[in-house]
């Protein structure tokens, strides 16, 4: 092997990577890291079906016997392996009974959580709703304002060409001096008399 040098560099080479496929055998240094590399890997091919395992199935026990056929009846007789049937059927008995009370428990449990979800999202909704009507009375309340400005802006302009009018008129024609009060009561002009 010394004699050639080329096959010790491939056999060191291959060492170091895998037999697949040429890429380079890196291990993951965090979690993350895993997590990339599985995903990169599944996205290699991405056609190929991705086993999912189903969800684990819960436990229950078995639905109790309809009719018991080793029944023990009150005269002597019962046999010393009668009691580990009878211990058997109680344990299952217990287990049953127990499943049937902590199942009890949870869809209480499940149906207060539920009914508390409800009422968080009725208080949610109805604080949403008066703020809601809050915004519209204000967006209302602004756009009136900026309307009744408009008017006053557009009434103040007729008055201010009814008054400039207005003291044309005067100065073309005499008319008495209760006439140019009036006319100057009703003009406000800024700079002006």
């Amino acid at each position: 092997m010394a004699n050639n040098p080329s096959t010790e560099s491939d056999v060191a080479k291959k060492k170091h990577f895998r037999k697949k496929n040429d890429d380079p055998l890196v291990l993951p240094k965090s979690a993350a890291g895993r997590q990339r590399m599985q995903i990169e890997k599944l996205m290699r091919n991405p056609d190929k079906p991705v086993y999912i395992p189903d969800e684990k199935k819960e436990w229950t026990p078995r639905a109790p016997a309809e009719f018991v056929r080793d029944v023990m009846g009150s005269s002597a007789g019962a046999g010393s392996g009668e009691f580990h049937v009878y211990r058997g059927y109680r344990r299952r008995e217990n287990a049953r009974q127990a499943y049937i009370q902590v199942k009890g428990e949870k869809d209480e449990l499940d149906r207060t959580y539920h009914e508390k979800l409800e009422e968080n999202q009725k208080l949610a909704d109805k604080k949403t709703a008066k703020k809601r009507a809050k915004r519209l009375k204000q967006k209302q309340n602004m756009l009136a304002k900026k309307k009744k400005k408009e008017k006053a802006a557009e009434k103040a302009k007729r008055k201010g060409e009814g008054c400039e009018e207005g003291s044309e008129e005067e100065s073309n024609e005499s008319s008495s001096d209760s006439d140019k009060e009036d006319a100057q009561d009703n003009c406000f002009v800024i700079g002006g008399k």
